[in-house]
């Protein structure tokens, strides 16, 4: 069993003990490729800071924080600007934490930290499908020459768990080489999430990565992001896609690419905590 110290400063409410907790929170502050405006590695401390405005009580669920077993991890420290070395320190804290037979929920970071967290899950499962929603759709073969990159992440996942395996949801931007390999080799689903319902009743029984970029959100609802895109998902439709996501109980999961100071209202990083509450709960509910 991986040996870790109870974090002194903690997401609101995750203040288990390891040995104990069915779920595993750590932070991978890390955004060495981001191809815009950098800055979600500051996303996990914020979200600590930030979640003490939010109540643990969830009025959606009628269920409280308290009431369930999470242990926050802290930040892994990362080598800045080394995408290798940081995908595999990743890589083994989450293999680490399945080993022990819990739950890893990572918080980015640019989405590219996804990848070493999917080379841990696709090790013990073998058949594991991606469910991912995003406004991109990071298929990218390279960016600029670079194919360890957030703009390749999930062409880097597809890579491992081959065709029909990634179910991609609100994408609206890419390249039209993307689109056509999604066309290809994955289930994209643009713009919304029409057609999860049918993948969710697909998937029952299934072990299933859960990858959530926030910047699925329409601007108008999380303009804390390094590229955003308009035309996005409200807040309550994404609620409502995550509670039929975690009815399948993934495996492991992960929320990124917030960039706390692109909103300085605080909005942005207070519904990202917002939403990071509900996908525990519903997780283990």
């Amino acid at each position: 069993m991986l040996e870790i110290e109870r974090n002194v400063h903690t997401f609101l409410g995750c203040d288990r003990d390891y040995a104990s907790s069915d779920l595993v929170l750590f932070g991978a502050p890390f955004d060495s490729t981001t191809s815009f405006r950098p800055g979600t590695r500051f996303a996990s401390a914020a979200m600590r800071n930030e979640s003490f405005g939010i109540e643990t009580y969830s009025p959606y669920q009628d269920r409280d924080l308290s009431e369930i077993a999470v242990f926050d991890g802290g930040d892994l420290e990362l080598p800045f600007g080394a995408p290798d070395a940081a995908l595999e320190q990743i890589e083994r804290f989450t293999d680490g934490i399945l080993t022990d037979g819990k739950i890893p929920c990572m918080i980015g970071g640019e989405h590219l930290v996804t990848l070493g967290a999917v080379r841990a899950a696709v090790r013990k499962y073998s058949d594991l499908h991606i469910i991912h929603f995003d406004a991109h759709a990071d298929l990218r073969m390279d960016y600029l020459g670079v194919q360890l990159s957030h703009a390749c992440v999930l062409r880097r996942c597809h890579e491992l768990v081959g065709d029909g395996h990634i179910h991609q949801f609100g994408v609206r931007s890419g390249d039209g080489e993307e689109f056509a390999f999604a066309k290809a080799h994955t289930h994209m689903h643009r713009f919304n999430f029409q057609g999860l319902e049918e993948t969710v009743e697909r998937l029952q029984g299934a072990p299933v990565y859960f990858t959530l970029d926030l910047d699925v959100l329409d601007p108008s609802d999380f303009c804390g992001t390094g590229t955003p895109e308009a035309g996005g998902v409200h807040f309550a439709e994404l609620l409502d896609a995550v509670r039929q996501v975690m009815g399948l109980k993934p495996v492991a999961m992960d929320i990124n690419e917030l960039s706390p100071h692109y909103d300085q209202s605080g909005a942005s990083t207070a519904l990202a905590c917002k939403l990071l509450r509900e996908i525990m709960l519903y997780r283990l509910s």
